[in-house]
């Protein structure tokens, strides 16, 4: 396995049907194999985006195709973002020239749950041919955004209690579902058993928001939890804990405040942006140092741009991160592998590795030289994207 940080002078990656066949210095090439020569050029692997909305939010367009907040109800954890990413956004053609490869993209932070999130590549026709993995995570928000979208509208909830409790009680309900549906398999298993007094119970009524949520309680995929300030990151770590859950923090602006504490609990961040302003007041004590911070207290870190086409600068998030106090081997993990092991897609990309997808960019230098270091070409499953003219 060649990690991100690893440097092959004179490599070679070989591929075949859209797979990485082999890497490494002195390989052989076979004699009918077409050639890309990189000589005096950076190869890495193609970089992934573990949290944004490009696809559900689109590009250029406005409310016609503002698909990432059912802001109608704020509890959606039935919702796919499947069902909403346009694979014609413009903003997958921005993605491809900057070298992004994978995105998580999903809901918004509208709803205090907001639904499915998934995984996929910036190139295709259908969201089925783009996909790698779904559901990968379910989106909630904590903080400003729902107790504001809700507050307005005179409902719950409308304060940061409203937001723990309304998320509470909504857990519990999907507790209490899994028991009711463990009851009726029971009873089902008596009943096709033959045991003595067992009858044929009624049809199990399928309820498609605890169906969803219950994905969660089962630990079957992680909880994506947006937090800004300090005590939401806590108020997400305690429910977490209360329930048993899988805890992916998104955003984590305040995090370098209890960096010890996520790094003790093993609670991996996602934080970011990093080129943002103070648009709210639970941002105004961000700082471009926090994705330092978090790595370097031990927390895994994955850079992300919470963006629509702006995903196309997460190499230079990555490197203000660096020159705001982060390593440069954690930047470049923080877009590359580390965000794949967050996402559970490590065995297929995140590195240059043999039998992972051959998503694969070539630059003219340093990743992290973003005033030097051109995209020249673009891989995507062994396929040229994009070659600069």
């Amino acid at each position: 396995m060649l990690t991100p940080t690893e440097t092959v002078e004179g490599g070679v990656v070989l591929i075949e049907d859209g797979k990485i066949a082999g890497v490494g210095a002195g390989l052989e090439i076979p004699a009918d194999a077409e050639v890309i020569d990189a000589t005096g050029q950076v190869v890495m692997p193609g970089m992934i985006d573990a949290h944004c909305h490009t696809g559900v939010f689109n590009d250029g367009v406005g409310w016609a195709h503002s698909d990432g907040n059912e802001m109608t109800d704020p509890i959606t954890p039935h919702l796919r973002a499947i069902d909403a990413i346009h694979p014609e956004d413009i903003a997958f053609k921005d993605l491809r020239e900057a070298g992004v490869t994978t995105i998580n993209t999903g809901p918004g932070s509208g709803n205090l749950i907001g639904g499915q999130t998934a995984v996929i590549k910036t190139a295709g026709r259908t969201v089925e041919e783009m996909l790698v993995a779904f559901p990968v995570g379910m989106k909630m928000a904590l903080g400003e955004n729902p107790k504001r979208v809700y507050g307005e509208q005179k409902k719950t909830p409308s304060t940061r209690m409203g937001n723990a409790g309304k998320l509470r009680e909504w857990l519990t309900k999907a507790q209490g579902y899994l028991e009711k549906s463990a009851r009726h398999e029971t009873k089902v298993a008596d009943f096709h058993a033959g045991a003595e007094g067992a009858a044929e119970p009624e049809p199990f009524e399928i309820d498609l928001k605890l169906d969803a949520l219950a994905q969660v309680i089962r630990r079957e995929i992680p909880a994506h939890i947006h937090a800004h300030r300090a005590d939401d990151i806590m108020t997400a770590v305690r429910i977490a804990e209360e329930f048993e859950l899988d805890l992916v923090l998104i955003h984590a602006t305040e995090g370098y405040k209890v960096a010890d504490i996520l790094a003790k609990k093993m609670i991996p961040c996602i934080p970011g942006p990093i080129l943002f302003s103070r648009a709210k007041v639970e941002l105004r004590e961000m700082t471009p140092k926090n994705a330092g911070a978090l790595a370097n207290a031990g927390v895994k870190v994955a850079i992300q741009t919470d963006q629509m086409s702006a995903v196309r600068y997460l190499r230079l998030d990555a490197a203000i991160a660096v020159n705001e106090g982060m390593t440069d081997e954690d930047a470049l993990r923080a877009i590359t592998l580390t965000p794949a092991e967050i996402l559970g897609i490590d065995d297929r990309v995140g590195s240059l590795e043999p039998g992972k997808d051959a998503d694969i960019l070539i630059l003219s230098a340093h990743p992290l030289d973003v005033a030097h270091g051109r995209v020249q070409r673009v891989l995507i499953d062994g396929q040229t994207v994009f070659v600069r003219e």
